[in-house]
């Protein structure tokens, strides 16, 4: 069976070309903010559970998830979503979503910075942190900041493939294989 990221692909690709065709009144911002709202919805187990059963109709299952979603919907994003629910593609939301978001990342020269640090951090030392971020990595970062206490000291950043670990807990780990080499 193919992966969900190579069935989710077209799908996330056709969404956004029209999210940038979008008019003033539904522009990428707004598409986006909708497709974080269906990836979430979709990613639900019971809303997959839902969507999965063969009793429920087309129809119920599109007014469950119509009824779920706050986020104002025009006539392209109804249609999307009767398309999903008619080829059965509920649960590829969350993966649209995500490659929804890189594109939009991609075209905005920006990516998504996920930031582990072993204590929490002040919205001063996460803007420095940034700061310091986007001038290594050349783009605009969108930091998520979470604690991991495992890390003993410092921080880790993720952006896209790209790894820096300046945590002490990767130090001792660096110093361990060299004592055992």
């Amino acid at each position: 069976m193919a992966e969900n990221a190579t069935v989710a692909r077209p799908y996330a690709e056709a969404l956004f070309r029209v999210a940038q065709a979008g008019k003033e009144s539904f522009n990428l911002a707004a598409w986006s903010e909708l497709v974080s709202e269906l990836a979430q919805i979709g990613s639900h187990p019971e809303v997959q559970a839902f969507a999965r059963n063969p009793k429920a109709s087309e129809s119920d299952v599109a007014a469950a998830i119509l009824a779920l979603v706050k986020s104002p919907l025009n006539a392209e994003a109804k249609n999307f979503l009767a398309m999903l629910i008619e080829n059965g593609r509920i649960s590829l939301l969350p993966e649209i979503g995500a490659q929804f978001h890189t594109l939009k990342n991609s075209v905005e020269g920006a990516a998504d910075a996920d930031i582990s640090s072993a204590f929490e951090l002040s919205a001063a030392q996460v803007a420095e942190l940034v700061a310091t971020l986007e001038k290594k990595f050349s783009r605009k970062l969108k930091p998520a900041v979470t604690v991991d206490p495992t890390l003993i000291g410092g921080v880790r950043v993720v952006v896209g493939d790209e790894v820096l670990d300046t945590s002490v807990r990767a130090k001792l780990q660096q110093m361990r294989v060299a004592l055992v080499a």
